[in-house]
């Protein structure tokens, strides 16, 4: 989920920074602070802006920085459990598929693709169901559901998030339109009689 929140917190500035504009100074180094990282609740921050100096800052004795409390908007990508989520497929392994979502991947297991066995092929980057012959390639458009989350706070791109698509309304948005048509054809053939 994406959240525009307004934040506040300190930020660092050392001392062979001081001779620059402050304002443009504390906006970069709020920036460079928060942007790209994840925050304490598991919130993915895409972008910092709308930063405002709050209060005087202060030096600590020793140290000779300065840190200054400031206030600025957050665009926040938060994952949450059970969140139904859309991607794209943008790694196939041997033991599933790898979706991207948002700024983060999940990994999709063979087992919760589909209610079929599930051949791979990688020389063609694809897991195929041996009865259906339903296939999810690089690139394919999928739904999924949020299983599993692990969010590592030092390293976003290394966070462990499952998804599964082995429910009504989940999966390739092909299967999901395919199916949609499927039942408008049933009702129809209900309707004439």
């Amino acid at each position: 989920m994406y959240l525009l929140e307004t934040r506040e917190d300190i930020i660092r500035i050392t001392p062979n920074k001081l001779g620059e504009e402050f304002e443009n100074l504390a906006a970069a180094l709020t920036r460079e602070s928060f942007e790209g990282k994840v925050d304490a609740h598991g919130g993915y921050t895409l972008i910092v802006r709308k930063v405002e100096i709050v209060e005087e800052g202060r030096i600590v004795h020793g140290d000779g920085s300065v840190y200054q409390r400031v206030r600025f908007q957050a665009l926040v990508y938060k994952p949450s459990l059970h969140e139904i989520v859309e991607g794209s497929v943008c790694e196939i392994m041997k033991f599933g598929a790898f979706v991207r979502f948002g700024p983060l991947d999940g990994l999709l297991h063979i087992s919760q693709i589909m209610d079929d066995r599930i051949d791979v092929d990688l020389d063609n980057q694809r897991l195929l169901g041996k009865d259906s012959k339903r296939d999810i390639r690089v690139g394919d458009p999928i739904r999924g559901r949020i299983v599993s989350m692990n969010i590592n706070e030092r390293s976003p791109r290394e966070s462990k998030i499952g998804l599964t698509m082995r429910q009504s309304g989940l999966g390739k948005l092909e299967w999901i339109e395919e199916g949609r048509q499927e039942k408008d054809q049933e009702k129809g053939k209900e309707g004439k009689k």
